[in-house]
């Protein structure tokens, strides 16, 4: 869809409450994914005639995405990537990648460019979520089976009580992917957006794409539905020293009515059911399937200079 942009100078299942409450984990972690099982390195898929290697169409297009393209429809990553100004040789910090959607694209691209992905999974510890935990071993070992594709992906954590994301001033890009909602429910939103900035180096931005609440509609404190209002965003983000510099509607879904008795995961790619408490008639699910995705705000923030 068309872009649509303003001057601000002069945030695949997380945790949450009510139907996303997965818990949080305790403890913190730093690590290497050197560590994580050697595994054995492969060489890439090249396409004969198809985007030059190490560019953004060449990551976008990888076959090694053959699974997850589908959603490409949905999520727009090159569109989304490109409006938050990825360059090859960023550091980026990408918090609560979850299985790694985004992972596939970004760390064969700044492998290649001379960048460095930092993964800011699950916060582990005494008292960990076993689902988060797992969640965590199954990207660790994923993402460290193909260091010829992947590179080394530096392994960092977000949670209540999770220390730096990274040293000081050193991250050019943050992404908050689909994960605010879970943060709200949690009541560490504020500190997500603290650690980020902390983390930043001056003039580095900060790209949110998050499940888009009406202005209309009230905003829940904890989010439980998944939708989170524009302008609660953006209030986070000044609070904690962001400098809005627009907005896009490259994500944006019109079809989202987003009034689900069970929230958004009711949708693509979720599609939470019956099994998860979430009663419906078939017409319904045939409803919610013909929504797509959710519809979504991507912003841009700025670290100031």
């Amino acid at each position: 869809m068309a872009d649509r942009s303003q001057d601000g100078r002069g945030a695949d299942r997380v945790a949450g409450r009510g139907p996303h409450r997965r818990g949080l984990l305790l403890g913190s972690a730093a690590l290497v994914l050197t560590g994580c099982g050697r595994g054995e390195e492969k060489a890439e898929p090249e396409v004969p005639g198809g985007p030059a290697r190490g560019s953004l169409e060449w990551a976008v297009a990888g076959a090694w995405r053959a699974q997850d393209q589908a959603r490409d429809v949905w999520r727009h990553p090159m569109e989304t990537l490109r409006y938050f100004g990825l360059r090859p040789r960023m550091t980026v910090a990408d918090f609560w990648p979850g299985s790694g959607w985004y992972t596939e694209i970004l760390a064969p691209y700044l492998k290649e460019g001379g960048g460095k992905y930092v993964a800011v999974g699950f916060q582990t510890g005494a008292g960990a979520d076993p689902a988060q935990a797992q969640l965590n071993a199954a990207y660790m070992d994923r993402f460290s089976r193909d260091r010829r594709l992947y590179g080394e992906i530096e392994m960092s954590a977000f949670g209540p009580t999770s220390g730096p994301i990274a040293d000081a001033g050193t991250v050019d890009l943050v992404l908050f992917m689909r994960t605010l909602h879970a943060w709200m429910a949690a009541g560490v939103a504020e500190k997500a957006f603290a650690d980020a900035f902390q983390a930043m180096r001056p003039g580095a931005v900060l790209g949110v794409e998050q499940h888009r609440l009406g202005p209309e509609q009230d905003q829940d404190p904890v989010a439980a539905n998944g939708y989170v209002q524009e302008a609660f965003v953006r209030q986070l983000a000044a609070e904690a020293g962001f400098v809005f510099v627009g907005s896009s509607e490259i994500n944006a879904n019109p079809e989202d009515e987003k009034d689900y008795p069970c929230g958004v995961d009711v949708l693509a790619p979720t599609r939470r059911g019956p099994e998860a408490g979430c009663e419906m008639t078939p017409e319904q699910r045939a409803d919610y399937d013909a929504v797509g995705e959710s519809d979504r705000m991507t912003l841009k923030f700025r670290k100031p200079e």
